[in-house]
């Protein structure tokens, strides 16, 4: 494509396309990077540019680009039975067989699965759940969610107000009633002076424990959290984090909802993220990776135990009224079935396992950086936070602007990262090899060498 094409292209994008999170006016006058093609770690813009894909997409392409054979499920899918609805008992075989492979991977015994269509839906139909089984069960007053500053759990109305962030709150009028927000778990941040890690989560602990007495208990319905923070900047919680918070939630039996949106299928290391963090759910959502990002699709994963007094209740009502016109879509569910085919077949988490842990030394080196206040990660995934001054862990002014900086020299030097403020975040495909790590930080060494000239 031409230059002359591609700021056709540019122009049309402009003038009609409405973009989500993006700065709507600075988009006006910048750059777009139109993406074309994609093969492996690797994405191509219309004029022919290769860079590595950095954050998976968004966190979720984790076998990469270009796999036929996820192709090649949809179009079998498409071509057999295009669409299909489960409502009022209907059901298909990729649903069926899905449902079927997640509850094997759960850490259930017996349970069930709801499809939708991205984590914020199922997000949503977490809320719902909780509300339908409480009321089922004369819980009327068991309505708040309890989550966390810099959580990220969605843009609905009702994922939007678990998320932490202020950009999915402000001018929106959310959160909504019945949100509260506790302290976010990074201790580099967070710590007072003098204080250990182990006095750092005794302090968070204590912390949650007055906020639902404050409450009530009786009117807390769940706390919601993702194993590390993903949008929140990549953080990694400190050390016995969830089973310190953990037994605070069983003394007054509050559930623990566990958002593996970026986590699961093995960006940490193991299946689920609660694996890697000690958690022990009380019902799981999952997105992004379950399809490896080629076709919207989400579920909710629940044991019996909170399913069946909403079977039973829905038996009293006549329906269960809550359902997307896409759950289960066949075409998704056998995406998805074939994706989790591929992570057992080619050892996708062996293979995180093995590279983890040259991943993570080349996310410790950054810290020699001037402009580096913390380098921190976990299997295949960080988050780089920069610093102005690094003594005193001061950062930028304003906010953003120095994580900007990095995020477009990077891209400038063919590798794509996301700016979360002054963090820089990275998630590779899960596929990525030894050779590729050092190829993706040789990228971005330069190019934080070169932002350092302009912003310290």
């Amino acid at each position: 494509m031409n230059n002359d094409q591609l700021k056709n292209l540019e122009q049309i994008d402009k003038t009609n396309l409405f973009h989500p999170i993006t700065n709507l006016k600075s988009h006006t006058s910048e750059d777009v990077l139109i993406l074309d093609r994609g093969e492996g770690i690797y994405v191509y813009d219309k004029q022919g540019k290769r860079y590595l894909e950095g954050l998976a997409g968004l966190w979720c392409t984790s076998l990469g680009y270009g796999v036929k054979e996820l192709a090649e499920a949809a179009s079998e899918q498409m071509t057999k039975l295009g669409y299909a609805s489960l409502f009022t008992s209907k059901s298909h075989e990729p649903a069926i067989l899905l449902s079927e492979k997640l509850i094997e991977m759960s850490p259930y015994d017996k349970g069930k699965v709801f499809f939708g269509n991205s984590g914020s839906d199922a997000n949503d139909t977490q809320l719902k759940l909780y509300t339908y089984y409480n009321n089922a069960l004369g819980n009327t007053s068991k309505k708040k969610i309890i989550s966390r500053i810099k959580g990220y759990h969605g843009v609905t109305v009702a994922s939007a107000s678990m998320t932490g962030l202020p950009a999915q709150h402000k001018l929106f009028d959310l959160p909504a009633d019945g949100f509260f927000h506790i302290d976010t778990p990074h201790f580099y941040r967070g710590a007072l002076e003098n204080e250990n890690e182990e006095q750092y989560v005794q302090r968070l602990t204590q912390n949650l424990d007055d906020l639902i007495c404050k409450e009530g208990p009786e009117t807390i319905a769940a706390m919601i959290a993702e194993p590390l923070m993903g949008a929140g900047g990549v953080i990694i919680p400190p050390t016995n984090y969830f089973p310190s918070i953990q037994k605070v939630l069983t003394k007054y039996s509050i559930p623990l909802i566990d958002d593996e949106v970026v986590c699961a299928f093995g960006r940490t290391g193991n299946v689920w993220g609660a694996e890697t963090f000690d958690m022990k759910p009380s019902s799981i959502t999952i997105a992004k990776a379950l399809s490896s990002g080629y076709i919207p699709i989400s579920a909710v994963i629940v044991p019996d135990e909170l399913y069946d007094p909403i079977k039973d209740a829905s038996g009293d009502i006549g329906i269960f009224g809550h359902g997307y016109t896409y759950s289960g879509h066949p075409v998704s569910c056998a995406v998805a079935l074939k994706t989790l085919e591929i992570y057992k077949r080619d050892k996708i988490f062996d293979h995180v396992a093995s590279v983890s842990d040259h991943f993570q030394s080349r996310v410790n080196k950054l810290n020699s950086f001037e402009s580096v206040g913390e380098a921190r990660g976990i299997g295949l995934i960080c988050g780089i936070e920069l610093v102005s001054n690094k003594s005193s862990k001061e950062g930028f002014t304003p906010m953003g602007s120095a994580g900007r900086v990095v995020a477009k020299i990077c891209q400038d030097e063919g590798l794509i990262v996301r700016a979360i403020g002054d963090v820089i975040a990275m998630c590779p495909p899960l596929i990525i090899t030894k050779n590729q790590i050092d190829e993706m930080f040789d990228i971005f060494e330069l190019s934080l060498t070169k932002a350092e000239i302009k912003i310290l």
